[in-house]
């Protein structure tokens, strides 16, 4: 018999119908579910971190900014995530390959399958995919509920498009293992993972447990050539591209000259100068066997 804490936020977009079925499947298996259903704002860390031993998983049902709000709680108690990829994006579930059939999660958390995964930190929060100062941070702060339930993960690119409108860049020190670049940028995004934004691939050589934190930088160019790159931005086929930066290391810091926003899995959380690492094996999910991913 396991103890599994069970978060679900209902304001996400997909996969409610399945959701009954799925959690049936994890009682029969002998899974004791304590169960939280949310609508407003909910403490996820502060629920976590206060919830009575034992606890022997925690399963969340929602997008990557419901996990995001989790991570440092889930670090601090030391107990496995079993994800329900109920969001828009679901990106983390993406680089898992983890299906957003709530059936199909749940089957794989009752079978058990492990794997340690990195977690990306910035000026102390954590991020599961991806932090980003420029573009994406305000697109962000553009795209509403409505815009996510209406168009799903085309939201994401319809916020973007507003977001180029305002043409906003800037200049960047970014030191990177202790070495130090000058980039002019209209976005900056540091990825844990290997997805972010909905589909987008940080590179093509990331892996949510390689060690690394994989840093982009886009030169101002036009919306033509941003448009032209969209489909290697998605395979993360950016390597040798120009007016693109690409580093990889353990540690990065950027400073600019204003303070900007970063935004960590979507969500808007810290400002510049900002400092990332990277930590390893920080935290066990659940994920399917080899031959099904």
């Amino acid at each position: 018999m396991l103890r599994a804490l069970l978060i679900v936020n209902r304001r996400a977009r997909e996969g409610r119908i399945e959701l009954d079925e799925g959690l049936s499947i994890l009682r029969q298996t002998g899974i004791v579910l304590e169960e939280v259903f949310f609508e407003e704002d909910l403490d996820i860390a502060g629920l976590i971190e206060n919830f009575a031993p034992p606890l022997d998983l925690v399963i969340i049902g929602g997008g990557d900014g419901t996990l995001n709000s989790a991570a440092e709680a889930l670090v601090a108690r030391g107990v496995p995530l079993g994800i329900l990829p109920l969001g828009t994006g679901n990106d983390l579930a993406r680089t898992l390959g983890i299906p957003a059939d709530a059936r199909q999660a749940c089957r794989i958390i009752a079978e058990g399958r492990r794997r340690a995964i990195d977690l990306g930190r910035v000026n102390g929060h954590f991020f599961f995919n991806v932090a980003s100062i420029g573009l994406s941070t305000e697109a962000s702060r553009r795209i509403t509920p409505e815009t996510k339930r209406r168009w799903g993960p085309l939201g994401y690119s319809l916020s973007v498009l507003r977001a180029l409108r305002a043409g906003r860049s800037f200049n960047a020190e970014i030191r990177c293992d202790g070495q130090l670049h000058r980039h002019r940028s209209i976005q900056i995004s540091v990825g844990n993972g290997r997805h972010y934004g909905g589909g987008l691939t940080v590179t093509e050589d990331a892996a949510i447990d390689d060690g690394l934190l994989h840093l982009y930088s886009l030169e101002p160019q036009s919306l033509w050539r941003l448009v032209r790159l969209a489909p290697a931005l998605r395979k993360g086929e950016i390597a040798g591209r120009e007016k693109i930066l690409l580093l990889s290391g353990r540690s990065i810091e950027v400073h600019t000259l204003e303070a900007l926003p970063i935004d960590t899995d979507g969500e808007l959380t810290s400002r510049t100068p900002a400092r990332f690492d990277v930590v390893p094996e920080a935290l066990a999910v659940f994920v399917p066997h080899k031959d099904d991913s």
